[in-house]
């Protein structure tokens, strides 16, 4: 029997039963529904909806696949009062998130040596692959503490960055609340790693900004069909991880303390006023901080990258025209996190694992640049695919002001090495040029063990033509040229 209901355009349910408190909302397109396996991914949700102290509906995305916990893709509410918080529902990258730049170069006026050239020269400013540590190791002990306490800012102050950058970082790149004292020693130890980008999914992607759906929210972006983009997708690293490691086994302890039913392990959870509580969300303020922090250092490493190759400064270089190359920040988004937020005049701990915060025009906490149109929302699809610019709508708050973070897996990075092979990997790159280690590297990264970026885009987009209360809009779409990866999953 399948546990899936319709209830209404792109929008189907669980409902309550057994020991669940709140429903579960799926969201899939018609496409994307057909390819849908009922796996684990759904029992996760049935079980993060039978948390006490959880809001309904717990939500799952149309990226959505099976996780530890909480599923990639997976949103859930708690009362910020009387609920509880989950590591496991945040998840091991902390602040996996991904971050744009823009520039005024013209795509089309770029060779393939020209491309080539820069993503190596990003290649030799920002390590990757599994384990690897940071060039700024010295700098980082120096002021490991400044980083997760005051976030980009800091970093900005010491000369990676520009002052207007934190205006475009969702909160300023600076969360309140990190506590050094929340920390194990083996997390502080795994703390040298930033300027890096990992393994797995992580990328610096230079990229063509191929088409624009709506003019004046890309102006206001700062976004021109036909130019060079840049995406960076990266997280908290091995810092991240361990604080995950360290609190999701705290938290499964805990819970027989306060006589709480835990659905699973990857769910462990504890009150959110409980002492475990308060020093996980210390902790993980800290791999939020410093995650921001990475994605901070690297741009400053991809704009000395562009100097190198292009010469001159990367604020007034000229290539054939008046303009400069720019490679201003147009924004950076958080996935992996819990806050506290206000929905619809409730205070709840959000916690989003794998899905990406989305404010509609006029919400707050918007940065002030981007009050009219709501924040640049962010989502890469695969190393050969398309990403995507969108903006949220009003009707995003039914969702926790929530949409999903990427494409979305459809192969386990074991199917994916078994059943694509390097050929295929190559014909469906085409163009698009690798920087790094071998084709057969990331045979588990390849397109073909992802969602289709554009359904999984247009599942909410659709939503609002029917119903009228619309989720989110498409502004740009980002065409892959040249990806930088490293080899292995985080």
């Amino acid at each position: 029997m399948k546990m899936l209901e319709k209830v209404s355009e792109n929008c189907y349910r669980i409902a309550r039963r057994g020991a669940m408190k709140a429903e579960v909302l799926v969201y899939l397109n018609r496409k994307l529904y057909a390819e849908f396996s009922e796996d684990a991914s759904l029992q996760q949700l049935i079980d993060a909806a039978s948390l006490p102290g959880v809001v309904s509906p717990v939500v799952g995305m149309p990226d959505i696949h099976s996780g530890f916990g909480l599923p990639i893709g997976g949103v859930m509410a708690m009362d910020a009062e009387q609920g509880l918080v989950s590591s496991g529902a945040v998840g091991m990258d902390i602040n996996c998130g991904v971050r744009l730049l823009r520039t005024n170069i013209r795509a089309e006026e770029l060779s393939n040596d020209n491309l080539t050239a820069l993503i190596r020269a990003i290649g030799l400013r920002v390590p990757s692959g599994i384990g690897t540590k940071s060039k700024h190791a010295a700098l980082i002990k120096d002021h490991f503490k400044d980083f997760l306490l005051k976030g980009v800012p800091f970093l900005v102050e010491l000369g990676y960055g520009r002052k207007s950058d934190p205006e475009a970082i969702e909160d300023g790149g600076a969360l309140k609340g990190a506590a050094l004292n929340s920390l194990s020693s083996k997390a502080i130890e795994r703390g040298l790693q930033l300027s890096t980008i990992g393994g797995g999914n992580h990328f610096v992607e230079l990229g063509l900004v191929e088409k624009i759906f709506d003019p004046d929210a890309a102006e206001a972006y700062g976004l021109r069909e036909g130019t060079l983009s840049v995406l960076i997708h990266t997280g908290s690293r091995g810092f991240g991880h361990q604080i995950c490691t360290d609190y999701s086994a705290e938290m499964k302890k805990a819970a027989a303390k306060y006589k709480i039913e835990i659905p699973s392990a990857g769910l462990a959870a504890v009150p959110i006023k409980s002492g475990e509580g308060k020093r996980y969300l210390a902790a993980m303020t800290c791999a939020i901080n410093f995650a921001f922090c990475n994605r901070q250092w690297i741009t400053d490493d991809i704009r000395q990258a562009f100097r190198q190759v292009f010469g001159g400064s990367d604020e007034d270089y000229d290539l054939g025209s008046d303009e400069d190359y720019d490679l201003g920040l147009v924004y950076d988004v958080a996935h992996n996190t819990a806050k506290f937020e206000e929905i619809g005049g409730r205070r709840l701990l959000i916690h989003r694992k794998g899905a990406t915060r989305a404010l509609p025009p006029g919400h707050p906490l918007n940065p002030q640049l981007y009050k009219d149109y709501g924040h640049p929302v962010l989502i890469p699809g695969s190393m050969g695919t398309a990403s995507y610019v969108i903006r949220a709508e009003k009707g995003v708050e039914q969702i926790y002001n929530s949409v999903n973070h990427g494409a979305g897996r459809v192969l386990s990075r074991t199917a994916a090495r078994k059943q694509i092979s390097v050929e295929a990997l190559k014909e469906k790159l085409g163009r698009v040029i690798v920087s790094g280690r071998s084709y057969k590297a990331y045979l588990d990264e390849a397109p073909q063990a992802y969602k289709n970026i554009d359904q999984v885009v247009e599942t909410l987009v659709q939503i609002g033509f029917s119903s009228k209360v619309f989720f989110s809009s498409k502004v740009a779409r980002l065409k892959p040229l040249a990806v930088l990866k490293g080899e292995d999953n985080d």
